[in-house]
């Protein structure tokens, strides 16, 4: 067979191609697993290479955590086995790890044939681990176990070969050992991806259909298309039309990642790639469309992807006003590389024109917030993060209830709150600590499993409003780091809520309101009141800061008057007088009280609604 490359000519024979993914738990060392394959390939030169090869973005580098799916192909002679020097053509997808980022592995399952199932050899299985494994079962993928981090003193090789080789049904033998720091067990991974997957089937002689499965915005070239071709071919300068949108556009270039882009004369059954149309209208490029040739248009579109739910609702306002029009061209430019943003406008009378945006979890809501502000330049304030509800009132009527200040008016039947599904991964020494946990935010436990001798899975339902500010964290620190937690939607439930309202002076601060259980109103009540006492200045006037369910107060706390010494003048002489200049100041602070409005800060917006206190797990691991 002769060699191939990127720049052969015409498309590559599908027989040759293998479209695989590498999926597993966060910090599980997908990364590192890819920076190896990169460097066996020689698609890198040692150079160039540098550690998360494929992790493009500041903030993925940072925090050691891959955000979005990269495609990468490499070239790979076979070494070993029957097939020993046949050449091969693996197109490789890198996916993130976090139970955040679940819709980008799902969207790199459906463009692949096979999966490698990445377990850290001195962890073992883990929530997401199980997590990423059905969802790869579900796509009916052909899966490779694989045991990582062998070099590492603390691994048991064998004791997780047992575990991991119970759950897919297959021999401890079959689980392959490797370690992506230093490569060992690499090369015979490569072996058995060629010789286990299936080479992709399609019909190179039926039109064109591929499948957009990523976008990226390129400030010179416009939007970028990553595409995988399931049927017929496309060729340089063809005339391209999106299936969904009927929009037709000329082909300026296409071509493949390796892992740079580099051009193309065709892409053809199987292969992935991209295309550029020179297109700014970021809405042209839905992930999940169809693209065809549009002088012989494929008939029917291909099955497209699952709109994913948010599950947590946030809302982001510009600090200063004038940066609204940017934050909506940066949002439209997100949601491009991000498909699971979600966003619509809204605006607050404490905090101006801003978007009410539908996140996955903290995590997304954290990394979203923060691309806005490196990569658009805004200053951004969050709003507390919250759920959906939906209220029906007692004469029958519906609402839906994405924000506080929706929440209806009048009498009010019944509150339904989302509930997930959330499974526990823990040492058994913990079972305890995380069930007085989990009970403790309203769940129900609905099963336990022992996955091996000392480790324990627990399933529970819990509502997500529970889970969403520290649930992670409080995990994390009953059960020294040992415990994993990964959840999925699971309906709703009929709950006994209410809405907290904080009044400045008598005045409801729409910002500061929150739907919280009945059980918990007061304690919010108290710790927003107590915060706001300390971040708002002193008036002329003395400020109650109240919190109510309804016209019933629950809390207040008082932010004292600023008293000017009107007697500082008066030394000696009679006490009408003291007491004559006393009552005038009383005549003009109670003045002042009826016209004067209390000025809260911006400090003090951003401290209050601030979600970093609670969320430190969205960076973490989960």
């Amino acid at each position: 067979m002769p060699p191939v490359t990127a720049n052969s000519p015409g498309a590559t024979d599908p027989g040759r191609i293998r479209n695989f993914c590498i999926i597993a738990h966060i910090d599980h060392g997908k990364s590192t697993l890819a920076d190896r394959m990169l460097q066996l390939t020689g698609v890198v030169d040692a150079r160039q290479m540098r550690a998360q090869y494929l992790d493009r973005m500041d903030i993925e580098r940072e925090r050691g955590i891959t955000i979005k799916s990269q495609a990468v192909r490499m070239p790979w002679a076979v070494r070993e086995g029957d097939q020993a020097g046949d050449q091969a053509v693996l197109n490789m997808i890198d996916t993130p790890g976090h139970v955040d980022f679940t819709y980008e592995v799902s969207r790199s399952l459906a463009a692949c044939e096979g999966a490698v199932l990445l377990v850290d050899a001195a962890q073992g299985i883990e929530a997401q681990t199980l997590a990423n494994l059905y969802l790869a079962l579900e796509n009916d993928l052909h899966v490779i176990p694989v045991l990582n981090k062998i070099d590492l003193p603390a691994a048991q090789p064998e004791k997780y070969a047992e575990e991991l080789a119970h759950l897919i049904g297959c021999q401890p033998e079959d689980c392959l050992r490797v370690s992506g720091k230093t490569g060992e067990g690499v090369p015979h991974l490569l072996d058995e991806i060629v010789r286990q997957f299936q080479p992709p089937t399609g019909d190179a002689s039926a039109p064109a259909r591929a499948m957009i499965f990523d976008s990226v915005y390129d400030v010179y070239r416009g939007v970028v298309t990553y595409v995988r071709v399931i049927d017929g071919r496309i060729e340089a300068r063809d005339r391209i039309k999106m299936m969904s949108t009927g929009a037709v556009h000329e082909l300026l270039e296409l071509g493949v990642i390796s892992p740079e882009m580099e051009k193309a004369r065709a892409l053809g059954v199987g292969e992935v790639g991209y295309l550029i149309t020179g297109v700014k209208d970021v809405r042209q490029s839905r992930v999940g469309d169809t693209v065809t040739i549009n002088i012989r248009p494929a008939s029917e579109a291909l099955g497209g992807y699952k709109d994913p739910k948010p599950m947590v609702y946030s809302g982001l306002y510009p600090i200063d006003g004038s940066d609204y029009p940017g934050l909506r061209d940066a949002l439209d430019k997100l949601k491009l590389n991000d498909a699971a943003l979600g966003y619509e406008p809204e605006t607050s009378a404490a905090l101006g024109f801003g978007f009410r945006c539908g996140f996955l979890g903290l995590l997304h809501l954290e990394i979203i917030q923060e691309r806005l502000e490196r990569e658009f330049g805004l200053d951004l304030i969050s709003t507390a993060p919250n759920v959906v509800y939906r209220v029906i009132m007692e004469d029958g009527s519906e609402h839906t209830v994405t924000n506080p200040s929706e929440y209806p008016t009048g009498k009010v039947g019944e509150v339904w709150e989302p509930v997930v599904r959330a499974t526990v991964l823990t040492p058994n020494d913990y079972v305890g600590a995380v069930m007085e946990l989990c009970q403790g935010r309203r769940g129900n436990l609905l099963g336990m499993d022992y996955l091996s001798a000392d480790r324990v899975e627990l399933r529970y339902t819990l509502p997500l409003a529970e889970i969403i500010y520290d649930f992670f964290d409080q995990l994390k620190s009953r059960t020294k780091g040992y415990a994993s937690l990964d959840y999925e939607p699971s309906g709703e439930q009929k709950a006994d809520l209410v809405k907290v309202d904080i009044l400045l002076h008598g005045e409801a601060v729409d910002a500061f309101s929150a739907i919280v259980h009945k059980d918990k109103a007061y304690n919010y009540g108290v710790t927003i009141a107590a915060k706001l006492r300390n971040l708002i200045p002193r008036q002329q006037f003395e400020v109650p800061i109240q919190a109510a369910i309804g016209n019933r107060v629950i809390a207040r706390e008082t932010i004292r008057a600023i008293r000017k010494d009107v007697l500082a003048k008066c030394y000696g002489g009679d006490i009408t007088r003291k007491r004559k200049l006393l009552e005038k100041q009383k005549e003009g602070k109670k003045r002042m009280k009826m016209v004067g409005r209390v000025e809260v800060p911006q400090e003090a917006f951003i401290a209050a609604l601030s979600t970093s206190d609670g969320a430190e797990n969205k960076g973490g691991k989960k």
